[in-house]
């Protein structure tokens, strides 16, 4: 792979990141899930990692239905590990906001994507993600289930 290539792959990616918070946070799911491979594993939820994309869209639109959200995704350390594959950390930020019986909440948290991607004949996709959280803020009161209960010790 040339330098151009491997440049070329890296934009790419990056591009592949950004259009997926985008349809995250506009609850666009079908574009979500063709950004993912069929094998795609993510273990972002706790427990269980969803497996294939249509499981793991499935799951992501359940925990996000209900919840504004906002994602950021910053300073990627990318690897371009073959001509096809390539792996990378990215800082994350997310800002949740949802109402729980008459009062509203927010959730604002921060940590890394670990992701892994493949490119095939329609271009990269992810193959793997794993959120690891550095801390998590929450209203007082809140609520999120699996999400709440996966705050960090010494998490406010």
């Amino acid at each position: 792979m040339t330098d151009i290539e491997r440049l070329v792959a890296i934009e790419e990616i990056r591009n592949l990141v950004a259009r997926r918070l985008r349809a995250m946070d506009e609850k666009r799911w079908a574009d979500y899930e063709a950004m993912h491979a069929e094998d795609h594993v993510s273990d972002t939820y706790g427990g269980e990692p969803a497996v294939g994309a249509k499981a793991n869209t499935a799951r992501l639109a359940e925990v996000l239905g209900h919840i504004a959200s906002v994602h950021h995704a910053h300073t990627p350390e990318l690897t371009i590990t073959g001509p096809d594959t390539a792996e990378g950390v990215w800082a994350m930020e997310d800002m949740l906001f949802w109402t729980q019986g008459d009062t509203e909440h927010w959730l604002h948290g921060f940590g890394h994507y670990h992701e892994r991607y493949r490119k095939g004949p329609d271009g990269w996709q992810f193959v793997y993600r794993r959120l690891t959280r550095l801390r998590v803020n929450t209203s007082d009161g809140a609520n999120l289930g699996d999400l709440n209960a996966r705050k960090p010790e010494g998490s406010q």
